[in-house]
């Protein structure tokens, strides 16, 4: 199909449910400082245990492809290191990506592990990136990274990056962290590509692979049946500049029409607006005698979460936790019978990982009852019209924007004014199941 780089998902050579030592007849041997000068197709002999690595690069060579894929590594370590594990070895969830050579570029080793009790993490954060003739430079994380400064936000950050592979074995979870919802704000938050592979896997709640841009996204979401799907699309490159994301989003737009092409059923959406917001988020004004809705707590993402419901057909609501405040307008055009609420979380999460998260979040609620408030949703028909608006204490924030039977769409507007950062959107493509600025206060870990 033409394709000039194929990326593959995190454990999808070896698969899971391995202790330390049942996986290691599986792991090859990489220098981790080999990168760039080996060809392991071409000088198989150079190292033992290196097996896959060779296949690998000979995938490439033969198919003139650069290649991404995840692989058990291990590497030999001394006693006087204060760090070598008792078995004598490193055991790393390794990232290889090979040109179309099949010459070893990059090597990353995952630095967040996600209950990887077969792997170590590596002594210092790795900051991978290669080179392409076709679209520059790529950089390289894996899964749980995606949620940390260290390396993945650096990495960007640090060395300019505009486009980023990243294989995955992402275990959803709804309303704020499913793959393709968060991997697309991703996008949208940095203003980069992402090629995303993920595990198809149903029964562990792995599915959502996608190749996102800035305002348009090609994915690949199936919860029903188990045959997994290559998602292959055309996109433009997003250049290295220094420019705001406003004016390259804009070029981004104008290039759109021309060279975005895809090879999957994934037919290309409207026409985006993305642009600074002309009229400034209107404080929330208080009503006269007006009786404002109940503030009640429901747990959401295993944080308490303070809600406000989402009533009538149209409203200010404020809620407030910690520093953080936000804000809706609404309206909707059909009242439905389906609970909506705001919620507000301002704190540290500690549930499968330890984080700061400032969470501003308009969600469907899964029944009529506040107590369901949080609870997982995949579909819904409430269609509104919203301004989203917090005063968030976090540069990175990613603009969560889901809709019914785990779909993307995208704000009409987006960004910072007068110190709060805003989304707003005039009614989404289905029913509405979450509009939420997620933020992460990276210092507060």
């Amino acid at each position: 199909q033409g394709a000039q780089i194929i990326v593959f998902p995190e454990d999808g050579i070896h698969g899971f449910n391995f202790t330390r030592s049942s996986i290691y007849p599986f792991l090859d041997f990489v220098l981790h400082s080999h990168s760039g000068k080996w060809n392991p197709c071409r000088e198989p002999y150079l190292f033992n245990d290196t097996e896959v690595v060779q296949r690998l690069s000979c995938m490439a060579l033969k198919n003139k492809i650069f290649l991404v894929a995840n692989l058990g590594t291990k590497q030999p370590c001394e006693c006087t290191d204060p760090r070598c594990p008792a078995d004598g070895r490193y055991q790393f969830n390794t990232n290889l990506a090979f040109d179309a050579d099949g010459t070893l570029l990059a090597t990353y080793r995952k630095h967040n592990l996600y209950f990887e009790y077969a792997f170590d993490t590596p002594p210092e954060p790795d900051y991978a990136f290669f080179d392409t003739p076709f679209a520059g430079k790529f950089g390289m994380f894996t899964c749980f990274d995606i949620l940390f400064f260290e390396p993945a936000v650096n990495l960007i950050r640090q060395y300019n990056l505009k486009q980023i592979v990243y294989p995955t074995a992402w275990m959803n979870q709804l309303p704020l962290l499913s793959a393709v919802e968060f991997q697309q704000a991703f996008a949208t938050a940095f203003n980069i590509n992402i090629l995303a592979a993920n595990i198809h896997h149903p029964t562990l709640g792995m599915t959502g692979s996608g190749i996102y841009t800035p305002v348009k996204s090609f994915i690949y979401h199936n919860m029903e049946s188990y045959g997994g799907k290559l998602i292959v699309a055309e996109i433009p490159v997003i250049a290295t500049d220094y420019k705001s994301n406003l004016e390259s989003n804009e070029r981004f737009r104008e290039n759109l029409h021309d060279s975005c092409r895809t090879f999957t059923s994934t037919s290309l959406d409207d026409e985006v607006c993305f642009e600074e917001q002309e009229e400034t988020p209107s404080r929330v004004s208080e009503k006269g005698n007006e009786q404002s809705p109940p503030s009640f707590y429901a747990e959401m993402m295993y944080d308490n979460f303070t809600f406000v419901p989402v009533w009538g057909e149209k409203g200010e609501l404020q809620v407030c936790a910690n520093t953080l405040c936000c804000y809706l307008n609404y309206q909707r055009a059909v009242l439905t019978d389906e609970l909506y609420a705001l919620g507000v979380f301002d704190g540290l999460h500690t549930v499968h990982g330890t984080y700061y998260v400032q969470a501003c979040a308009l969600v469907k609620c899964g029944g009529l009852s506040f107590s369901t408030c949080g609870q997982e949703v995949t579909d819904a028909t409430g269609l509104i019209d919203f301004q989203l608006w917090g005063n968030m204490s976090t540069p990175y924030i990613f603009p969560l924007l889901l809709t019914s039977g785990i779909t993307l769409d995208f704000a009409d507007h987006l960004g910072w004014k007068n110190n709060h950062y805003f989304m707003s959107k005039n009614r989404t493509s289905s029913g509405l199941l979450t509009a939420a600025l997620y933020g992460r206060w990276y210092e507060k870990d």
